[in-house]
């Protein structure tokens, strides 16, 4: 028997199939066949069905399919649990960017208004001076200048707030990754991979320079030093480490957020077991005296 989104076709007889168009876009993602006895169907065996009457209804009928299986696609993929965290590591990236560039920029106004303040003199950072420039706005009026710097003020708050949302989220999307690293870097992690899913099936390798892009390319260019790490030395563990085994911890805690993402997308929930083993696993690589040697 050959079946196909119209219906079923066995020994030269056609038993059309019933249902919307939905239901044939289900169908069609059930539907398995094996390539090896495997015949082209043409619009003139589903006429012989009695689905349709000539080739313009075909192809009128196989549109609708189409686009309710693209619809059902779609729906499944904004449903799954990492898109969301996605999208909102993406938009505090975005801010941290838009904050920073304004803040250059107020900083530099104000050093045209008050050519006696030299900020290399006393090395005030932007955001300091941002935040200076809104409270004198909310005591006396600032003009445009204050309001700016009020208003990147707000978009500095929001992003606190929307950090602190992400790095909630990840850790009721990516539980053991998260508790590896934390909620930010493995919402990171998860963003540049692009999905979980996508990282679940990132080596080791690939998992421990995720975000050093640029220093990887300029290794491969200029011959440069390898990078060592990427995202992952945000993580207090690989930061702190002592110099001569940070690549070794770097190596260490990637492969255990390997295992980890894999955990998170096929079981979705902790397993202390692991955490526990991994946290011990990566302190001993960050000791100095040879007790961190791999097995």
């Amino acid at each position: 028997m050959q079946s196909c989104w119209f219906g079923d076709v066995e020994a030269g007889q056609c038993t059309p199939f019933t249902g919307d168009a939905a239901a044939c876009a289900r169908r069609v993602r059930e539907i398995h066949i094996s390539m090896d006895p495997f015949v082209p169907l043409d619009w003139q065996q589903a006429v012989s069905c009695g689905v349709c009457r000539d080739r313009a209804e075909y192809l009128a009928l196989l549109q609708k399919v189409c686009i309710a299986g693209s619809e059902q696609a779609v729906r499944e993929q904004y449903a799954a649990k990492d898109v969301e965290l996605l999208q909102m590591v993406r938009t505090l990236d975005e801010i941290d960017t838009v904050t920073n560039v304004l803040s250059e920029r107020v900083a530099d106004w104000y050093q045209i208004r008050h050519p006696s303040f030299s900020r290399k003199y006393r090395r005030t950072p932007a955001h300091v001076l941002v935040k200076s420039i809104s409270e004198r706005n909310r005591e006396r009026g600032g003009g445009a200048l204050g309001k700016v710097a009020t208003e990147i003020t707000c978009l500095a708050d929001a992003r606190t707030a929307l950090a602190k949302e992400v790095s909630a989220r990840a850790c009721e999307v990516m539980p053991n990754t998260s508790a590896l690293i934390g909620g930010l870097v493995a919402a990171r992690l998860l963003s540049h991979a692009g999905g979980l899913k996508k990282l679940s099936r990132l080596p080791a390798s690939a998992i421990q320079v995720l975000g050093a892009r640029t220093a990887l390319f300029a290794h491969i260019r200029t011959h440069a030093p390898a990078p060592k790490h990427g995202i992952i030395f945000q993580h207090r563990r690989v930061h702190n480490a002592p110099r001569e085994v940070r690549g070794k911890v770097a190596r260490v805690l990637a492969g255990k957020l390997a295992i980890a993402a894999r955990l998170d997308y096929y079981r979705g929930c902790a397993v202390p077991v692991f955490l526990d083993d991994a946290q011990a696993r990566i302190d001993r690589a960050g000791t100095t005296d040879g007790e961190g040697k791999e097995q």
